[in-house]
């Protein structure tokens, strides 16, 4: 069976490191599928979920990435990523807090900078509640 080596890390730690039968995560222009003997590639990734495949156990390991680079290569896939949690990590409420105040800040902003800044923070909460309910479903 051919595997491919992921590697999941953000500033903070590295989240994921092993082998996986497939890799799935959000790009830049869409929805992206991974497999061993991929051809190489360097994308921006959008907020999402990454789905990877384990090849040890089947089972489906879940990062949440908000945002930042991928780089594949056919023997390995390393996601350098703005933020990554892991999927029993993400909280919610938390985010559902986080996703009420920036909706207050884009109504509050005075400027074009506060606003984007709200209209990004705003974004990221929504893509992570989305992430949590795909984790949900499975």
């Amino acid at each position: 069976m051919a595997t491919i080596h992921v590697d999941v890390v953000s500033a903070e730690e590295s989240i994921f490191s092993g082998e996986a039968k497939f890799v799935a995560l959000p790009g830049e222009a869409g929805e992206l599928g991974i497999l061993p003997k991929h051809t190489p590639l360097i994308t921006r990734i959008k907020p999402g979920a990454v789905r990877i495949e384990r090849a040890d156990t089947g089972e489906e390991e879940f990062v949440f990435v908000a945002g930042g680079i991928l780089e594949v290569q056919p023997n390995c896939v390393t996601v350098l990523a703005d933020t990554a949690i892991r999927g029993h990590d993400l909280d919610e409420a938390k985010a559902q807090d986080a996703k009420r105040l920036a909706e207050e800040a884009m109504k509050n902003a005075k400027s074009d900078i506060d606003f984007a800044r709200a209209q990004s923070e705003f974004a990221v909460m929504a893509a992570q509640i989305a992430a949590i309910g795909k984790l949900r479903k499975k």
